[in-house]
């Protein structure tokens, strides 16, 4: 990748629920993000209740319009319940409506798993990790912005 890195600003907005696995998420995203030259601390970290509060962090921080990228994570696990469909389908839709009208690139790093081994497969350090893809997509989508 050939981004201008020591000006691209990024913020991880993270669920506190199920935070052992969100933790594992976000761990994924920051390795990744040392592997391109991105420290820790040029990264701004915003910790929400649920996946449900994370779009009002995310419109406060593009209000700010600091941030060339930002991460959503968080784990949502069905339950016994409809919940599981509202807080998914709002979460999804509501990050895909403020990246588009913001313009500035929000990536869907919010796992929405059957079960909590899904979950645990989606954010280990074997195999698949949806905190590197998250960090990855970032950083590809603020180059391709850069170079549009």
């Amino acid at each position: 990748m050939t981004i201008k890195k020591s000006n691209i600003k990024i913020a991880i907005v993270a669920s506190k629920f199920n935070s052992s696995i969100v933790d594992r998420l976000y761990n994924g995203a920051i390795a990744t993000f040392k592997e391109n030259g991105i420290t820790e601390n040029e990264i701004k970290l915003i910790s929400v209740p649920g996946a449900f509060e994370i779009p009002v962090a995310v419109k406060t921080l593009l209000d700010k319009k600091i941030y060339d990228v930002i991460i959503t994570l968080g784990v949502i696990i069905r339950g016994e319940t409809p919940h599981f469909e509202f807080i998914a389908n709002e979460c999804a839709h509501e990050i895909s409506r403020l990246a588009i009208t913001s313009g500035t690139p929000i990536i869907f790093g919010v796992l929405t798993v059957n079960n909590k081994d899904q979950a645990l497969k989606r954010s280990g350090s074997e195999g698949k990790n949806k905190g590197v893809e998250a960090a990855k997509a970032a950083l590809d989508m603020v180059e391709t912005l850069q170079n549009i």
